[in-house]
């Protein structure tokens, strides 16, 4: 039997979550390896497999993966989440690409300057709004079928459900202009894979609070106010 993935990470979202998600769509069991110190991530470093010195890592079929997208990409091509040919890869990933945008938003809120908050609160709302979901409404409306792309679920579509709920985390009813996003939501969410993921006690980490990003400053030894410029 092979070794279930593990994932090296801090215990949060962050990059990481959109591979939790795709291996829970998948059905594919996996371990953590959180740390939780600097120490601990130096540790990881030394150990000579984080190509970079960047997390998040997966290590998955002999090999130690990094860079978000393209260890997102091999899981979705392993586990057939990846379209059934060139031209439905390359709409995934077009899809996929914007959902990233407005996903790398919502994550870096947590971390904004206080007296930026409400501006970038109000820009993601605005984006998201008019920008990113208007094309999946659409693409929903007049492809005819279920999911974004094809006739069975994809990378893309996991990925659009986790951004669905992270804007839904800043303000809820933000969907009610969008019907076909609303059934998409319903539709995807009773999938059993997705719905284990949903329950209490899965593997999905929390929105990042005020101590989430207290650890992982304190983990990457990153000065504060540079973080926070960089991060908004």
């Amino acid at each position: 039997m092979a070794a279930k993935p593990k994932l090296y990470y801090f215990d949060g979202r962050g990059r990481m979550e959109s591979v939790r998600w795709l291996l829970a769509a998948a059905g594919v069991e996996y371990e953590e390896v959180l740390f939780k110190t600097a120490e601990e991530f130096e540790n990881l470093i030394k150990g000579g497999n984080l190509m970079y010195q960047q997390v998040p890592m997966v290590e998955i079929d002999g090999m130690h993966l990094v860079q978000t997208r393209a260890i997102l990409k091999y899981i979705a091509a392993k586990y057939n989440l990846y379209g059934k040919d060139l031209k439905e890869r390359a709409l995934i990933d077009m899809y996929v690409e914007g959902m990233r945008d407005l996903n790398d938003m919502i994550m870096s809120f947590p971390f904004s300057l206080p007296e930026e908050k409400q501006k970038i609160f109000n820009y993601i709302l605005e984006r998201a709004t008019q920008r990113f979901f208007p094309v999946y409404e659409k693409a929903l409306k007049y492809h005819g079928n279920n999911y974004l792309v094809g006739n069975q679920l994809s990378w893309a579509d996991v990925q659009l459900l986790e951004v669905i709920l992270m804007t839904e985390e800043l303000k809820s009813g933000i969907l009610s202009a969008f019907p076909k996003l609303q059934e998409f939501k319903a539709r995807v969410s009773k999938l059993p894979s997705i719905q284990k993921f949903l329950q209490p006690g899965s593997a999905r980490k929390p929105p990042e609070d005020e101590a989430t990003v207290e650890v992982v400053k304190n983990i990457f030894k990153t000065d504060e106010d540079l973080f926070l410029q960089h991060m908004s």
